[in-house]
């Protein structure tokens, strides 16, 4: 019996609602299974954790975690504090000092599901976005100084190292070799940001020769965003910085049909500490407690970590049941056009792995 220690971190709003249900699908993807067994620790850290203690997470947090195989996480947020303190305070509280430098965000059409472009079908949109997800413009260095005085200063930095670049450019490189289209669109605005950016440039077209098999281009960012929008087709992989990887990959989920469906993967590939996988959608306050979150997107995060874990035939499994219960469309949450609960899409979804044929 293969064993694993995960980390459930549910957090706020909603996260607290899908992640129980990933769980649940988890528990019966075990049993269907029978090869491997899932310990589960629990931990309350987010909003509620900070009304009571001043921070998100205890100051010991990491240490609580750090053995763990993976953790699978929620949202941070929460409408009465502010926002810089619930991220920073709790997910890149864990992303950066567990080094997990490689996002990855992929994003495709499920059977049954429309996107919002016109004419665009099952197998047109099929990508996966590679974020840079522990420096650049997220790196956390600057300050403020004279707060509150009319001379008030904000700075924050985008930092880039060379090996920072360096390796999450050859992760994207070595995924996009993995993928039958062998296809990779560096992402970059080094028209105008003529300092880092220019290095994550150069850098690209130093390692790219290394991977003779990968066609690759390179697309400003405020061109991508059109070029994902009229020509979705000829995207399949991408890798761009924390900040850019960022809002392209939400107009991504967008395009595929709902934030709700979207999950991602917070890599440390060399896995010397816990990867961690989340859906994208955020805490969503304004739906939490009515039982309609959409689950899909935690759902398919569950199946990445899966994946991340070695499960590779149950991590298939998951994502068969996700898509014939989509593709069926007799359960659909409210952001995909139908009225299922996360109760009704949780059972669909079990139902289909316990009906599956292994």
């Amino acid at each position: 019996m293969r064993k694993y220690s995960i980390a459930a971190i549910p957090g706020d709003g909603i996260g607290i609602e899908v992640i129980e249900a990933g769980l649940e699908v988890l528990q019966v993807l075990q049993q269907r299974d029978g090869g491997f067994e899932f310990s589960v620790h629990n931990f309350d850290w987010g909003a509620d954790y900070y009304r009571k203690h001043g921070r998100m997470m205890p100051e010991d947090g990491l240490s609580l975690i750090r053995d763990m195989d993976a953790i699978f996480f929620g949202s941070a947020g929460d409408p009465d504090i502010a926002d810089h303190i619930t991220l920073w305070g709790l997910r890149l509280a864990i992303c950066q000092p567990f080094d997990q430098y490689a996002n990855v965000r992929p994003s495709r059409l499920l059977p049954g599901i429309q996107s919002p472009l016109k004419d665009v079908e099952q197998g047109d949109l099929d990508w996966v976005i590679v974020r840079e997800n522990t420096e650049g413009e997220y790196a956390g260095s600057g300050g403020r100084v004279h707060q509150g005085l009319p001379e008030e200063v904000g700075m924050d930095v985008s930092v880039f190292t060379r090996a920072g670049v360096e390796r999450v450019q050859r992760f994207a490189l070595e995924l996009a070799r993995s993928r039958p289209r062998k296809l990779l669109t560096l992402v970059t605005k080094s028209n105008a940001q003529r300092h880092g950016m220019v290095m994550w440039d150069v850098v690209f077209d130093a390692i790219k020769g290394d991977y003779p098999d990968v066609t690759t281009d390179k697309m400003l960012v405020d061109a991508m965003t059109t070029r994902m929008v009229l020509d979705p087709k000829s995207i399949d992989t991408v890798v761009a910085t924390n900040l850019h990887a960022d809002v392209l990959s939400d107009l991504a989920a967008a395009l595929s049909g709902s934030m709700g469906i979207a999950p991602t993967a917070n890599l440390n590939p060399s896995g010397t500490f816990p990867s961690m996988f989340e859906p994208i959608h955020g805490s969503a306050f304004d739906i939490m407690g009515k039982g309609i979150a959409n689950p899909i997107g935690a759902f398919w995060s569950a199946s990445m970590m899966l994946s991340h874990l070695g499960e590779k035939n149950a991590a298939r499994q998951l994502m068969d049941a996700i898509e014939r219960v989509t593709g069926a469309g007799n359960v659909r949450p409210a952001d995909l056009g139908g009225t299922a609960t996360t109760r009704e899409v949780t059972d669909a979804v079990c139902e289909a792995i316990q009906g599956a044929n292994v």
